[in-house]
């Protein structure tokens, strides 16, 4: 391998061949730690930080760990840059002078008993008094009228199972 001053047209190619699992491990090396905190980190062994370790040293030609840690940090400054598109912001909203006060409703092209929902606002929990003693005596009625379905359901059956 040759020193990492020698060839700057071999940098490319020695950090295309470092693989993600070696870069994770030379970037927890950049801050100084053991191969034992590194193991502890990435969840992996040891022996297996050291492996990688050491097959980043001979990809990247260097003589030891420092060294190794020195060259991957240039090279990193230099080829992991993050392709990104430009951000692109829509333009921006012009506000048009409005004939209607703050607080009133735009009249709808459609009538409001098309775009109201059929139950409108049937389950708000802030109805008047009126309205609450009208909503249970109609489900009051709609029980009552079940009862009587099942009732007359019942009675007729029992009049065709023992005939």
């Amino acid at each position: 391998m040759t020193d990492s001053g020698s060839q700057p047209s071999d940098e490319p190619v020695r950090w295309a061949r470092l693989t993600a699992k070696q870069r994770a491990c030379l970037d927890l090396l950049l801050e100084r730690q053991t191969s034992k905190q590194i193991a502890r980190r990435l969840q992996i062994s040891k022996q297996a930080v050291d492996l990688r370790i050491t097959t980043a040293r001979h990809i990247l030609g260097a003589a030891n760990r420092d060294e190794a840690a020195l060259i991957y940090a240039r090279l990193r400054q230099t080829y992991d840059r993050i392709p990104c598109d430009p951000v692109i912001l829509p333009p921006r909203a012009d506000f048009v002078p409005s004939d209607f006060p703050d607080g009133e409703q735009v009249p709808l092209v459609l009538n409001d008993s098309v775009s109201d929902p059929p139950a409108k606002g049937l389950w708000k929990h802030d109805h008047r008094r009126a309205n609450r003693g009208w909503i249970m005596a109609a489900m009051l009625a709609f029980v009552v009228i079940l009862a009587l379905a099942a009732v007359t359901i019942g009675e007729t059956l029992t009049r065709l199972l023992s005939a």
